[in-house]
């Protein structure tokens, strides 16, 4: 992950008329030297930093604060003066950038099912997946791309299932999950919204007939006793 720190080991100790070079790259860019026990770090800067550490017995190479960019091919050659034959290693490193959390929005809702849409922005080497509980419902991934990535799901309103919806790559994951009844809102609903609302609009009407009823028996009686 981004902001990790990485160590490319060489499995040996540095022999004191040993030579070992690291490269880096398709350009193969020497990064690295160590001969007769003296450490050389060349002008790496706009690529590392000041983010690259040899070893001084082992020759093994740490890259600190790992970065995207700092992803690709590293090659380590020792050149041995004592015992004949070199040694030859390759490292292929992939960096993975941190993780958003998904958002899971309501696509629409009628009746008694409820379209759910869960979203994530600008990632690479993901996937991203609806569960039901433990079980895989769908997916859908991406590779080297940064791209912005949605999966639908339809679910009823009074299902009572667990659902999330999970972004990960290789080594990390990213869950959130849902609230049926706060992100979905079904026809049902409204119409018993609704029902209360007229229910105390009958109720109110019913008080002022009653009301009126009583002022005009109230009047009769008056406007008899009068004449």
């Amino acid at each position: 992950m981004e902001g990790d720190s990485v160590t490319l080991n060489t499995d040996g100790e540095v022999k004191s008329k040993d030579m070992l070079l690291w490269i880096f790259g398709p350009q193969e860019t020497c990064i690295a030297e160590i001969y007769n026990q003296n450490i050389f770090m060349y002008d790496s800067y706009k690529t590392f930093g000041d983010s690259l550490q040899v070893d001084h017995q082992t020759g093994s190479l740490t890259i600190r604060n790992i970065r995207t960019e700092n992803a690709g091919l590293y090659k380590l050659l020792t050149i041995r003066k004592i015992i004949r034959g070199n040694s030859y290693k390759r490292f292929s490193v992939t960096v993975y950038a941190h993780l958003p959390v998904p958002v899971i929005t309501t696509d629409s809702s009628s009746g008694q099912n409820c379209s759910l849409l869960c979203s994530v922005v600008n990632v690479s080497h993901v996937s991203l997946s609806w569960y039901k509980g433990n079980s895989l419902l769908s997916s859908i991934s991406v590779s080297d791309l940064s791209i912005s990535l949605s999966l639908p799901l339809e679910v009823e309103y009074q299902d009572k299932n667990t659902y999330s919806c999970v972004l990960n790559n290789p080594i990390r994951n990213q869950t959130k999950r849902l609230d049926i009844s706060k992100r979905c809102h079904t026809y049902s609903d409204s119409v018993h919204c609704c029902g209360s609302t007229e229910a105390v609009i009958r109720l109110v009407v019913s008080a002022l007939v009653g009301v009126a009823a009583v002022a005009a028996a109230i009047y009769d009686l008056r406007f008899g006793e009068v004449q």
